[in-house]
């Protein structure tokens, strides 16, 4: 049998290539190697999904670093809002959360994968799970269909390729697409890990002095080589027997990376603000202030709940403080210290977790060789891509989802037409 359009892969690019090209009343044939679809969305969101994210486009595009720019074509076709549209006519109530991140109500992401499942068998749309596609096949320079790895060859007029980047490998994203679309003509950008905790040989890390210590809401920032920020990302942070991690982390990750490949040292460093609401003229004047008032008391108890307690003495430990010394004991010089390491404690970062354990994949499909309008490829005829597998990555918080259900939308409307 011959279909209109085939789609491989079933995470939420290629579910959603699959309804767009089902609703253009074409043979749709979506095909998984794995045992089911949605995978990646199930356990995304922390097992909520979150499916979309209520800012403004230019906000949102502006949460996707890695050529968020490619998508202003997509989003003025079909955008945030016609996703929560969409949603919401499949039966899937939404709910707005912090930074605008959008939820199903019921906080089941399986009830959102089920929606989209039950929408494409009300299209009629044929599912292939446990099948493998090896190549993809090509005939007088254009898309023929798939050849699978039992040797079978399904043909086609068109092909989306949805088969997802080389982040969280254990929802079937291995990579499986890139020497495909590299034998249609296309070029691969160096793959890299986004949205990855980093690691560090800092002795405290090594000795595990503050693992698994959060700090709320600090600014995280990376360091170029003059000790000036290159990004800054205020949210919460964790320290790890590794390294750090937790949402700042991740999302001053990939700058690292790209620090990390122009460093001479092989070491960037990385800064936190742990007061990112006070100045650091004041703070030194507040904690001089507070330490002359209670001349006889210990510091540890007189700076009690201006940080986090293991990391207030950590901080103490630092600025060469013994935090059992009366107040009257502290000199300006130490004081002044603290107060810096409260506002730019720096530390060596040397790395990154691996590309498997990121969330996100960096590089991909190189987007000047893709249809911003279309998602077609413009080195094949009937060859589309969306999702993870092309070089668009963003931060956590549903820009990621967001970027794979738009782009998925245009591959399989325009696939089908």
């Amino acid at each position: 049998m011959e279909y209109d359009v085939i789609i491989v892969g079933g995470g939420p690019s290629g579910l959603m290539a699959a309804i767009a090209a089902g609703e253009q009343k074409a043979r749709v044939l979506l095909v998984d190697k794995g045992s089911k679809l949605g995978r990646k969305l199930a356990i995304s969101g922390g097992g909520r999904c979150n499916v979309t994210n209520r800012l403004p486009v230019d906000e949102i595009i502006k949460h996707i670093p890695g050529n968020g720019r490619f998508l202003y074509s997509a989003f003025s076709i079909f955008n945030n809002e016609d996703i929560i549209r969409f949603f919401e006519n499949l039966g899937v109530s939404l709910k707005e959360e912090d930074h605008g991140r959008m939820f199903p109500v019921s906080n089941k992401a399986q009830s959102v994968v089920d929606a989209l499942l039950n929408r494409m068998k009300e299209l009629n749309i044929e599912i292939r799970v446990n099948t493998a596609v090896a190549d993809l096949l090509f005939e007088n320079d254009r898309t023929a269909g798939i050849v699978l790895r039992d040797g079978q060859i399904i043909r086609s007029h068109s092909v989306v390729i949805a088969a997802g980047g080389s982040s969280v490998p254990h929802t079937g994203s291995t990579g499986d697409a890139y020497p495909w679309a590299e034998k249609a003509g296309h070029t691969v950008t160096e793959l890299y890990p986004t949205e990855v905790p980093v690691t560090s040989e800092e002795p405290f890390i090594k000795e595990k002095k503050l693992q698994g210590l959060s700090l709320r809401d600090v600014a995280v920032s990376v360091l170029n080589p003059k000790g000036k920020p290159i990004i800054t990302h205020r949210m919460d942070m964790i320290f790890t027997h590794f390294g750090l991690s937790g949402p700042a982390v991740l999302r001053c990750s990939q700058f690292v990376v790209k620090a990390l490949k122009k460093s001479k040292t092989g070491e960037v460093f990385m800064a936190i603000d742990s007061l990112p609401d006070k100045n650091e003229e004041k703070l030194f004047e507040e904690v001089r202030q507070l330490l002359a008032d209670h001349p006889k008391k210990a510091v540890k108890n007189i700076l009690k709940g201006l940080l986090p307690e293991r990391y207030l003495l950590f901080l103490l430990a630092e600025a060469d403080i013994d935090e059992e010394i009366p107040g009257n004991g502290v000199s300006t010089e130490k004081i002044r210290q603290f107060a810096h390491l409260c506002k730019q404690f720096r530390l060596a970062i040397n790395g990154t977790l691996p590309l498997e354990k990121a969330f996100v994949t960096g590089g991909g499909i190189s987007i000047k060789e893709v249809d911003p309008k279309t998602m077609a490829s413009k080195k094949m005829p009937g060859l589309f891509f969306c999702g993870e597998v092309l070089d668009i990555h963003g931060y956590t918080g549903g820009y990621n989802i967001t970027s794979a259900l738009i782009t998925g939308r245009l591959a399989g409307l325009n696939a089908a037409q």
